[in-house]
Formats: C-alpha cells, sequence, structure tokens
C-alpha cells in the first residue's frame, strides 16, 4: 500500500465537487458584469443553469449513490460522500439563489429599459393580451396537452426528468371537501417563449408557455374547481451503470439504460417560492422527495430559456457580433490537401480560424482514389455532421472505413447510436472500444498510395469532430504525414479494435497506461533541473486538474524552485499559495465568449522546449480510465506559435479568474494602470489580420526565458 504523502494531506487539496461549483460561480460572475452586454449576460446565466441540471444528475446522483450504498471512503480533501453532499446542498442553495437575484434585480430591469418586458405573471396581462393569450392556447396548445387528475383510481403519473410541469390542487364540482391533486406537463414541442401585443410602441413583450397554460387550466378540469396551480419540475439521477463485462450487445444495453434515465430516482425537485404549501407536500409524497432536496425558485423554473431570449430578433446592438471563423493562414482551398500536409504541418486554432481543414481532410479523402483506408474516433459529432456523411460515402466508394464510436459519451449515447447504426449500413467497420475505457482521443489516420509507397496522414486534435462546437468551443489541431506519428496512429487503432498494445509509442502519450507516467517524467525533470540551479518552468492549459499523483508532482516540482502556471478552466483541487508546497505556482481560469477546450502543455527542459496538446484533462477519469492522446508539436514555427498562444492567456486581465492563496475562491486581476486585454478578442483581432494590442515585444516580456538558459 502507498504510503501517504506529505505533499498530499487533505488540508491541501480541494474537492473536486465545491470546486467545481466555483467553477459557475465565475460564469455567474460574467452574467453579473454590467460591463458586458446585456444578452450575452442572460447567455452566461443560461449556461449556468444547465451546468447546474448536469451536476446535479452526474455529480450529486453519483454521491447519493455511494450514500445508499454505505460508501465510506474519503476523498482526496478528506471527505466521505455523506459530508461532500452536506456541503454542496447549502451551498448549491445559495448559488441558485444568486442567479435569481441576478435575473430579478439585474437583468429583467435592464432588458425592460431595452424594450423587452417580460410578463411574469398572467394576471399582469391587459385585456388586449390576455384575449391574445387564450386564442393562443385555445388554438396552439390546447390541442397539445394532457390533462392528469390523481385520485384514488387514478395514480400520480411518472412525471419525466427535466421536464418542467404545472402541479394544481383540486375540487370535485360534486363532492364537498374532497381536494385531488392533479398535474400537466408543458410540452417541450411548443415554443416556450410567446410574443403577445405589446402596450408601447416600439416594445416587445413576451410570456412564458407555462403562465399561458396556468392562465387557462380550468378549461382543461371542467369539473372541478382549481384551487391553486404552480409549475414544479423535477431533476433525476441519470447516471448510466452498465456492467460491459455482462452486457452481451453494448449498443442494446446502452439503449435500454437510455430509458431508464428518465425514471431515475428524484435527486431535486424546484417549486415555485409562492406554491400552496399543501400542494408542495402532495408533490413531495408522490416523488418521494426529503424537504432537504426542494428548491424554492423565486422566478421562472429553469432559466435555459434565456438562451431562447438570447436568440430573439431587434435586439443586436445588445449582443457581440457573430464571429465569423477565418481562413487558416497559408491553405489554399484550391490546393489538395494531402499535397499542402506533405509540404508542413498545419496547425489548426478553432474557433479563430475555420474548422474546414478537418471536414476536408475526410472529405477530399473519401473521394481520393489513391486513399485506401481511412480510420477515425467519434466521441460527439452533431446532428447533421460532414464528417459522418464522407465517412460513409468513403465506404461506399470501396474504401476500408474503421470508425469507433464512443457510445458512453455522456448525454451524446442515443445520437452517437444512431450514428453508429447509419455507418454500419453504409459499410463502415464500427467498433465500440475497450471494455471499461471511454475513447475521448480525438484522432484521425488517412492511408493513402503514392508513387513512393504507402502515406499516413494524421490529424490529431484537442476536441471533437463537431463542426457546430468549432465555432464555440477553443481547440488545437494539427494534420501531419510525419511517419513516426502516422507509426503510432497505426498503432492505436490496433489497439483499439484488436487489443494489440504496442511495446513502446514513436511520439503520442496515450492513456490509460503510459501517459501518466510520462507527464510525472516531464514534471520531474524540472525539478530536477530546478535543484541543479537551472532555469525551470511548466505552463499547462486543461479544463479540469484533479489528480492526485499529478498534484503531487506539481507541489513537488513547486517545492524545488519551478515556476508552474496553470490555466486550469473548471475544476482545480490543488491549491497556491502553500507555505514550502505551492508558493510557486500560479492558477488562473479564463471564461469568456468562446468555451476554453484546448489542452497544451509545455516544459522549459533546459531552453529545448516541449510542447504537446491534446484530449486529455489531469484527471484520474482522463488518465486511468479513458483511452487518451497526447501529442507533441515538433515543428519550430508551430511550437512557438503555440507559446505564443500561452503567453497571451497568460496576460488576460479581463476574463481570467486568479486563484487565491489557501482555498477555492478566485478573483480578478486588479485593472488599475493596466491595458485591458481579453486573450479571445485578441485572437479574433489576430485572426482578422488586425493589429492586436500586444505587440511581440510585449508579449515575449510576459514568457520568458524563450532561449536556452546559461545557467549552469
Amino acid at each position: 500500500m502507498r504510503e501517504k504523502s506529505k505533499y498530499l494531506k487533505p488540508e491541501y487539496l480541494e474537492n473536486r465537487e465545491l470546486s467545481w461549483l466555483q467553477f459557475n460561480k465565475r460564469i455567474l460572475a460574467e452574467a453579473k458584469d454590467k460591463s458586458i452586454l446585456l444578452f450575452e449576460r442572460l447567455k452566461f446565466l443560461s449556461i449556468t443553469a444547465s451546468n447546474l441540471d448536469e451536476f446535479f444528475m452526474i455529480r450529486i446522483a453519483s454521491l447519493i449513490d455511494m450514500i445508499h450504498a454505505e460508501y465510506t471512503k474519503r476523498d482526496i480533501a478528506g471527505m466521505t460522500p455523506k459530508e461532500q453532499l452536506d456541503a454542496i446542498i447549502p451551498e448549491a442553495k445559495e448559488f441558485i439563489t444568486d442567479q435569481y437575484k441576478t435575473l430579478n434585480r439585474s437583468l429583467l430591469p435592464q432588458l425592460e429599459k431595452c424594450g423587452l418586458t417580460l410578463i411574469r405573471h398572467h394576471e399582469d396581462l391587459s385585456a388586449e393580451q390576455a384575449e391574445y393569450v387564450d386564442e393562443y392556447f385555445r388554438k396552439n396548445v390546447y390541442p397539445v396537452l394532457t390533462p392528469m387528475a390523481v385520485d384514488q383510481s387514478r395514480p400520480f403519473p411518472l412525471i419525466q426528468n427535466r421536464t418542467l410541469n404545472i402541479g394544481a390542487l383540486i375540487k370535485d364540482k360534486k363532492q364537498e371537501d374532497v381536494v385531488d391533486i392533479a398535474t400537466v406537463q408543458v410540452p417541450g414541442v411548443l415554443p416556450r417563449i410567446i410574443r403577445v401585443p405589446s402596450e408601447k410602441e416600439g416594445e416587445t413583450a413576451i410570456i412564458l408557455l407555462e403562465e399561458v397554460i396556468e392562465r387557462n387550466l380550468d378549461k382543461l378540469f371542467l369539473n372541478y374547481t382549481v384551487l391553486s396551480a404552480h409549475p414544479y419540475r423535477v431533476m433525476r439521477n441519470a447516471d448510466l451503470t452498465i456492467d460491459e463485462e455482462e452486457a452481451a450487445d453494448l449498443l442494446k444495453e446502452i439503449e435500454k439504460q437510455l430509458k431508464q434515465r428518465q425514471w431515475g430516482e428524484v435527486i431535486r425537485l424546484e417549486v415555485a417560492d409562492t406554491m400552496d404549501r399543501r400542494l408542495q407536500k402532495k408533490l413531495m409524497e408522490q416523488l418521494g422527495v426529503e424537504e432537504n432536496y426542494v428548491y424554492k425558485i423565486k422566478g421562472p423554473l429553469d432559466l435555459t430559456f434565456l438562451m431562447k431570449v438570447y436568440g430573439l430578433e431587434g435586439f443586436e446592438e445588445h449582443k457581440v457580433p457573430k464571429y465569423i471563423p477565418q481562413p487558416v493562414p497559408g491553405l489554399d482551398r484550391e490546393q489538395g490537401i494531402f499535397e499542402q500536409i506533405r509540404e508542413h504541418d498545419i496547425l489548426l486554432h478553432h474557433p479563430y480560424y475555420e474548422f474546414t481543414p478537418v471536414v476536408d481532410f475526410i472529405s477530399q479523402a473519401a473521394n481520393d482514389p489513391n486513399v485506401l483506408a481511412i480510420k477515425q474516433t467519434l466521441y460527439r459529432v452533431s446532428g447533421n455532421s460532414p464528417i459522418v456523411a464522407s465517412l460513409a460515402r468513403a465506404a461506399e466508394n470501396g474504401k476500408q472505413v474503421t470508425v469507433l464510436v464512443e457510445l458512453k459519451a455522456r448525454f451524446d449515447e442515443e445520437n452517437n447510436i444512431g450514428w453508429a447504426k447509419m455507418l454500419e449500413k453504409a459499410g463502415c467497420h464500427v467498433i465500440y472500444g475497450l471494455v471499461g475505457l471511454k475513447t475521448h482521443s480525438k484522432i484521425a489516420l488517412v492511408v493513402r498510395r503514392e508513387e513512393e509507397g504507402i502515406k499516413r496522414y494524421v490529424h490529431l486534435g484537442t476536441g471533437n469532430y463537431n463542426d457546430v462546437t468549432a465555432k464555440l468551443y477553443t481547440d488545437m489541431g494539427l494534420l501531419t504525414c510525419n511517419d513516426a506519428i502516422g507509426e503510432d496512429a497505426t498503432a492505436v487503432f490496433n489497439m483499439l479494435s484488436g487489443y494489440s498494445e504496442p511495446p513502446a509509442w514513436n511520439k503520442l502519450m496515450v492513456a490509460p497506461i503510459w501517459m501518466k507516467d510520462q507527464f510525472l517524467m516531464l514534471i520531474g525533470r524540472e525539478a530536477d533541473n530546478a535543484k541543479k540551479g537551472k532555469e525551470a518552468r511548466i505552463v499547462a492549459k486543461m479544463n479540469a486538474l484533479c489528480d492526485p499523483d499529478i498534484i503531487e508532482a506539481l507541489y513537488k516540482a513547486s517545492a524545488a524552485g519551478v515556476k508552474i502556471e496553470l490555466i486550469v478552466r473548471g475544476i482545480c483541487c490543488l491549491k497556491v499559495g502553500i507555505p514550502g508546497i505551492s508558493e510557486n505556482i500560479q492558477v488562473r481560469s479564463i471564461v469568456g465568449n468562446f468555451l476554453e477546450h484546448a489542452r497544451i502543455f509545455y516544459f522549459y527542459n533546459g531552453g529545448f522546449e516541449d510542447v504537446f496538446m491534446g484530449s486529455a484533462d489531469w484527471m484520474p477519469r482522463n488518465l486511468d480510465k479513458r483511452v487518451e492522446i497526447t501529442f507533441p508539436v515538433e515543428d519550430e514555427t508551430q511550437k512557438q506559435r503555440v507559446i505564443d498562444i500561452l503567453k497571451l492567456q497568460l496576460k488576460d486581465n479581463l476574463k481570467a479568474h486568479i486563484l487565491l492563496p489557501g482555498g477555492r475562491e478566485y478573483e480578478k486581476p486588479d485593472l488599475r494602470g493596466q491595458e485591458k486585454i481579453s486573450s479571445q478578442a485578441e485572437f479574433c483581432r489576430i485572426a482578422m489580420q488586425k493589429k492586436p494590442k500586444l505587440d511581440e515585444t510585449v508579449v515575449k516580456h510576459v514568457f520568458e526565458p524563450i532561449v536556452a538558459s546559461e545557467k549552469k
């Protein structure tokens, strides 16, 4: 058994769930920021709501499952599942209160000032608006609804996960003192936002669908008197538990589990804070919910509707103009992609530059008579994916096409099952990865017959093969025909399809067996250099950091004198500023209009700088339980470009939040006397070939040294 490290005391580490809540608070801070355009603030508030839903369905649900199973093992911060839940629930409730304060006190009044009014209660409708709403209900809503009264002969219906419903107390007109409960699902197939005639010139007025239904509830229960009616919403355990060893057919097993996801244990009941106490009690009884899991909401339930508000036309001056990804410099779409890759590696930086080269890479391979085979991993793809269409076309053109479709990609399982079936019908060889491991790596291999023999072309990336999210997420990619990487790519697919592990890798770091050891070696090498009095530096950018072995190595490196700068978007279980442990570590989180998604790792290496990019975060699940790939950037020009990206992000003082010593609180940098820098805005400006705020000399000072150290 491993001896407890002095670097991994519980007080030196943060609980991952509480750290995640801090991440969502950073997004909420953007919704509160009055310097940001109003509709952008609405978008951030909507994102906090969808994030929180997923957090409950997966992370909170997992803790509840552990408690039911009487699992008492402590996490790295020394907390049992019960202690974690006891800490999270009050903080989550406080967060929800903060969300609605932001909506009610700041955003809605500001919306009215700019000409958009949300009519909060149907009682507030004018006579003309009420007439319009009632007619809208009669024509568009009434035919879709299914009212369900609950009494001795009619049991309470199963309420689906994340659906919005209206609960009501009703009284039979023929019977005295008999009060029953009824429920109506607010149909997701209808628009939740309804425009109504405005009383003011140039103003837009909207009302939510649930208010329209609530106003007309008596038309659904003609033999009853409606005593009170209020919206409610349930959140269920949506974590899939699949024993892959026992599942004879993984695809069928996941299809079965997806159906069960709708009926998992209720772990959160949201109710309007004005709900009749009798109605709330009856709902709690019917849904089997304890008081602690009831969330009283001061406003509209499910704030994800704000994304639809964001999409309303006529308010463009309150939104950031949509950024259009720019053509990749030096890449000619009229020339074949393979010829250009042969000339030099192509570095991709999304969404600042187009995702088109990746789409073209697969599309041209599908049509090229010299291409013999295409192999690719798919984790999340878009609804109408051009890449999937190209893979199917390639198979129809007689090429050998092997596609690993990850069926366990959370909340994309259903889409991926559909893609897998479609690709199989087209003649692709579809595989589902290794038992017990998710395949999260982003790799595509094209095998081409050329004059000098067989040539392998590879795309490696930090993000999914998704042409839609490539416009929203910041990611990196590399197109190369490097022979060593091509050999490794072949070995990856042989491992995935035939369980054939190579004895060693040329260039790639592959999880779950090799990657962590390689990262520990790279971190340890910087520590050794620092101990010898040499310059030593690590810069690492990722989505999350919570692997204890990596954290221990970083603490040791910091204690040895290595300067460590981490750009961690979300969860960070490492603490900064611990005397003798982490005084040389700085952590920043960047929250901007694009979702920071790239993973980049820089090691100074005595001046012979190493730069890696890949699909893996520094988390146990990525390093120990997934197939992940991290790859080197070796071309000196491309390497310098990646280093420049890190430089600029380290200079960001507008969208960066800095982790404070000793805890999990973050704050924005002090801007007094500083030039305001948003790295995302600068990358857009650079891509559009406009002069950035930072010239080369300023950037260099951020990230010195970049030449071999003369220290011995």
